[in-house]
């Protein structure tokens, strides 16, 4: 019996999130005359940009941070939403393909690790009702897990798409790009994207070998609050001995009060 045609298409379509939202993933690490602002949070990419001063000032004043922290943090989520929309427009490639989504995160006490695959090509995927039954699933309580987990998924399908657009790029430059594509992009957030056919193969099943099973096995661990301050301080001081700590990508997520951090 013949296989039924894919309904997959390995034409390029235009820039946007993988995602049924086409939300920006935007990281904010902050330190001002010793006072430090971290947050996590996604924005609309539609939405005027007189809305980003508006939420820099709300923020400054429901925190009650300083002044200074106002310009700093608008500028801050200006860049990130001028890096997405120089994309916007441009051509990627989906096809089929999947990527490897790895969750190594802290959220309070509650410790992740888990890998699974994503499917590149769906375009009503949604990260937070995928992250609620996460937590569902693994009888996580904490509520800011569940937002922290959909983040951390479009952090990484964003550079996949943006590697997504290079490629597609490159491949109209090259010969061999013009005689056909194949995308196989190394993503620092979430490894290779896989062709669905070397993955499984043409004749073998989806369901994993049970030599996997431990790979793919999500780990959770409820840290005590002793092995949470112990972490903490290591961050701080990574944070402030790293030359390249603006850079630094940070796997804690709080509520925005709790990012508050005095450093001495």
């Amino acid at each position: 019996m013949k296989a039924p045609a894919s309904t997959f298409s390995k034409a390029p379509v235009k820039f946007r999130m993988p995602t049924a939202d086409n939300l920006v993933p935007i990281r904010l690490d902050i330190e001002i005359d010793g006072q430090r602002f971290k947050d996590a949070f996604t924005w609309n990419p539609s939405d005027p940009d007189s809305e980003v001063a508006v939420f820099a000032k709300r923020t400054v004043k429901d925190l009650k941070l300083p002044p200074a922290f106002i310009t700093q943090i608008a500028s801050s989520i200006q860049s990130q939403l001028a890096e997405f929309r120089s994309f916007e427009g441009q051509d990627m490639y989906t096809g089929e393909k999947i990527v490897p989504i790895k969750l190594d995160l802290r959220v309070n006490h509650t410790l992740i690790k888990d890998q699974f695959l994503w499917d590149l090509n769906n375009f009503e995927s949604d990260p937070e009702e995928f992250a609620r039954t996460f937590c569902r699933d693994l009888g996580i309580e904490d509520p800011e897990v569940g937002p922290a987990v959909a983040f951390a998924i479009r952090e990484q399908l964003f550079e996949v798409a943006t590697q997504s657009v290079a490629s597609a790029r490159e491949s109209r430059l090259s010969k061999k790009g013009r005689r056909g594509f194949e995308y196989v992009p190394a993503s620092k957030a979430g490894g290779a994207v896989l062709d669905l056919v070397k993955l499984f193969g043409h004749k073998s099943s989806v369901v994993r070998k049970r030599k996997e099973w431990e790979v793919y096995e999500p780990i959770v661990d409820h840290l005590s609050n002793e092995e949470v301050d112990a972490l903490e301080a290591r961050e701080e001081r990574n944070f402030r001995f790293n030359p390249n700590r603006s850079l630094l990508r940070a796997v804690l997520f709080r509520l925005p009060l709790l990012h508050i951090l005095i450093l001495r």
